[in-house]
């Protein structure tokens, strides 16, 4: 009788313990996620070309950093609101757009990222710049929102004008 009542007390015990155990999370459709990561840079791409900044600074967690090349890096709304609204004038008045490359994603939890190329095409659609980018995202109440945004360009920075003149 003593084994019975151990053998009922440990399966018990077990029962007891496994009821209390946290559920598995749901699974996560991971194409999907990364799918809507890829949207979210295409639709920033193109409220850049048409020079919405306000519909790229909706796409930036209020805590969002975005870096970019050559530049000082933005830290929240207004710095990054500020950053492009001068770039994307800046943009329209050389007559240039950004043209998406390709591109990987991954998900894991809420925090997804993104990496791929870009160019930067003329009015006659020749690729005047080249780059890649790396963007980290974490969802909020359903919505992608970009935590960290850093891109860089390919080519080379111009010489120093002294360094320059030094080699006439």
């Amino acid at each position: 009788m003593r084994i019975s009542r151990r053998l009922v007390l440990i399966v018990g015990t077990v029962i007891v313990a496994s009821a209390c155990a946290p559920a598995a999370p749901p699974p996560v459709d991971t194409a999907a996620e990364e799918a809507a990561l890829k949207a979210v840079t295409a639709a920033w791409l193109d409220a850049y070309n048409a020079g919405d900044v306000e519909k790229i600074v909706a796409m930036y967690a209020d805590d969002g950093v975005l870096m970019p090349p050559h530049a000082a890096v933005a830290t929240g709304h207004a710095a990054i609101r500020a950053y492009l609204t001068a770039d994307t004038a800046g943009a329209k008045a050389a007559g240039v757009k950004l043209v998406p490359g390709p591109a990987t994603a991954g998900v894991a939890g809420d925090t997804g990222w993104e990496s791929g190329s870009y160019t930067i095409a003329d009015a006659s659609g020749a690729t005047v710049e080249s780059g890649s980018y790396l963007s980290v995202s974490r969802k909020s109440n359903g919505k992608w929102l970009y935590v960290r945004d850093t891109y860089n360009s390919d080519r080379a920075l111009p010489a120093p004008a002294s360094a320059a003149a030094g080699k006439k």
